[in-house]
């Protein structure tokens, strides 16, 4: 204290950001984002069979679940109020071969459980991966030709899959396969084909990461995957590459930009947010939700306040929403808050 002056008032010319802080109402006052039920969207994994939940073991609280189980799962998730769910397959070995050519039938188990989801939930949104690494023999997102993935070929055929699964009433098409050209393919096929309002989430982002690994076990590709995905997946190390392959997708058609993985690429999210102005979701991968809910298992971390800020980050960088295996638990958690 000098006299009556207080240096801090002094320093700091009588701002106290502090007095935001003082209490529970005026942090409530003054809060810049918010994470509501709205924001989640849920990723489930597919299996054939009927009364099947069998868990990942690399995810704990994750589980592969039939149609039928399915079902009951995605009524749960509309009565939280969770908008839409993400469907990911783990097709029978038998039926996957080097070019992924289940993918095309009409009956397979991602079509299958598409028709059943929204015949018993019509009213939550149903987000399909047209991707071809659940359906090909080698864990490829594409067509392998002497050890290289063919590019004109795949996006052929993730269009052509595209129309089937928009006809089997996908909502939305998330193409994750990252080959050039496939956005605008997908949505010249969906147009001929009747199509105009299904629309289109592009994985604008998505880069050959580390945190992919318990996913890969979940749809059954980890034992498969000759190589590695880095001649069609993004350098980690590229941002402004990254906001080239958007601009692209935003160019060919794209609705909405997603960014994979999530928490190592905010920055992105960000960026894609500020230069497009189109929705923009993150995918928190498998990776990250495995090291959360590890953590807390062990009683490391407190798991229910690790989780509700991950997902704020997400929209703190400018996210409108988040794929998250988390999205049950949040959407639980959001509801018992009020």
């Amino acid at each position: 204290m000098t006299g009556s002056i207080n240096i801090v008032d002094e320093i700091t010319g009588h701002r106290r950001m502090r007095r935001n802080r003082k209490a529970d109402w005026t942090r409530r006052l003054v809060r810049e984002n918010r994470l509501t039920v709205d924001d989640l969207i849920w990723p489930v994994f597919v299996v054939p069979g009927t009364n099947v939940a069998e868990p990942v073991p690399a995810m704990p609280g994750v589980e592969r679940m039939s149609v039928d189980r399915l079902v009951e799962a995605a009524k749960e998730a509309a009565d939280l109020g969770i908008p839409a769910i993400a469907t990911f397959p783990n097709v029978e070995m038998a039926l996957r071969d080097e070019t992924g050519s289940n993918s095309l039938s009409a009956d397979n188990l991602i079509n299958r459980a598409t028709r059943a989801i929204k015949q018993a939930v019509p009213g939550i949104g149903v987000i399909t991966d047209v991707a071809l690494d659940p359906f090909t023999s080698h864990g490829h997102d594409g067509v392998l030709r002497d050890g290289v993935i063919v590019n004109d070929e795949t996006v052929d055929l993730i269009a052509r899959a595209a129309v089937i699964q928009a006809d089997a009433g996908a909502d939305i098409i998330a193409p994750s396969d990252m080959m050039d050209g496939r956005i605008g393919a997908i949505r010249r096929a969906l147009d001929a084909a009747g199509h105009q309002d299904v629309g289109i989430m592009a994985y604008a982002a998505k880069f050959a990461s580390a945190f992919y690994g318990p996913y890969r076990d979940a749809i059954g590709t980890g034992g498969l995957l000759k190589g590695d995905k880095k001649t069609y997946y993004l350098d980690p190390a590229n941002g402004t590459e990254a906001l080239r392959e958007a601009a692209l997708d935003v160019e060919e058609g794209a609705d909405m930009l997603m960014v994979k993985p999530g928490l190592p690429y905010l920055d992105l999210c960000w960026r894609m947010k500020d230069a497009f102005g189109l929705p923009v979701f993150a995918y928190q991968v498998s990776g990250e939700y495995t090291q959360i809910k590890a953590a807390a298992l062990n009683g490391w971390i407190d798991g229910e306040r690790v989780i509700l800020e991950t997902l704020l980050s997400f929209k703190r960088a400018g996210c409108d929403g988040i794929l998250s295996y988390f999205a049950m638990d949040v959407a639980r958690l959001l509801a018992k808050r009020g």
